[in-house]
């Protein structure tokens, strides 16, 4: 089976702990292996992803968890902008697979509401899209770096 890597921001501690209980969850019903890293927020992921990319470990797909609540100023969107634009830089550079649940919310309820694995479960979905982009790239034999 392939092996995962999840990269799980804490600066919310139970929003993430939500979001990798679904990633989890749906890694261990498939069989998959995976280990857990933790960054202190969501501006360290695309860093960390680096890190690993460019380390002695070997991984077939990532799975990126975080959590993004609006505040009183423009840091929110700081935030959500540059965590997104690192990770995808190197998706693309590195033809990575990866499932992305970083939420941006509003507020803690829609987040909550979002990484709840008995509601709408979105670091269950994280790693079903990285399962599903490892089975695309595994298909079309792309090479990774």
């Amino acid at each position: 089976m392939s092996k995962i890597l999840i990269i799980e921001a804490c600066f919310y501690q139970d929003i993430a702990t939500l979001l990798r209980e679904g990633a989890i969850d749906v890694l261990n019903k498939q069989g998959h292996e995976y280990e857990i890293e933790t960054v202190p927020g969501v501006l360290e992921i695309p860093a960390a992803l680096n890190f690993f990319i460019s380390g002695k470990r070997n991984y077939d797909a990532y799975v990126v968890l975080g959590c993004v609540i609006r505040g009183e100023t423009s840091h929110y969107d700081i935030v959500c902008n540059e965590s997104a634009r690192g990770v995808y830089d190197l998706v693309l550079k590195h033809n990575l697979a990866l499932g992305n649940s970083i939420l941006t919310v509003e507020n803690k309820d829609q987040a909550i509401a979002r990484a709840d694995p008995q509601k709408k479960n979105k670091g269950g979905d994280a790693a079903k899209a990285a399962l599903h982009m490892l089975g695309l790239r595994q298909k079309i034999l792309i090479d990774t770096v």
